[in-house]
């Protein structure tokens, strides 16, 4: 699973995550994409099974990029436990995904191969999303 080799917090606050996605919300490097269209804290086995689902429908053609990363550090209390007694201890890691957010690209299959990919991706995934063409893309 992904997750990061050294981070500077051990449990980080929460955080918001109001508003639009202001990085990563254009195609950089394949012709199709899937965009988020809602919020969410994308977990590192919800990602590596939209990738595994890309991959496999694409037949290992073609190149996939994944474009978010989880590096945060989720925390959770253990069932039944009572008020306070401080911060749950780590439990997994997540990616802070915004509406707008590019979520993996793809390049190098035919435009239906690459749809239905996304597609059976997009089932894994816990938000909304959208396929999207580069401008640049010639059939």
């Amino acid at each position: 699973m992904l997750q990061p080799k050294k981070v500077k917090w051990r449990r980080p606050q929460k955080g918001k995550m109001k508003g639009n996605a202001q990085r990563g919300a254009v195609l950089s490097f394949g012709s199709f994409g899937l965009k988020a269209m809602d919020e969410c804290w994308m977990t590192d086995k919800q990602i590596e099974a939209a990738r595994v689902a890309l991959t496999r429908h694409m037949k290992r053609e073609g190149q996939v990029w994944i474009r978010i990363f989880p590096d945060k550090a989720r925390t959770a209390k253990p069932a039944e436990v009572r008020m306070g007694k401080g911060k749950g201890s780590p439990e997994g890691w997540v990616a802070i995904v915004k509406p707008g957010r590019i979520i993996f690209e793809a390049e190098g299959v035919p435009l239906d191969t690459a749809r239905v990919a996304m597609k059976l991706a997009a089932q894994k995934l816990p938000i909304e999303t959208k396929f999207i063409i580069s401008h640049e893309y010639k059939a």
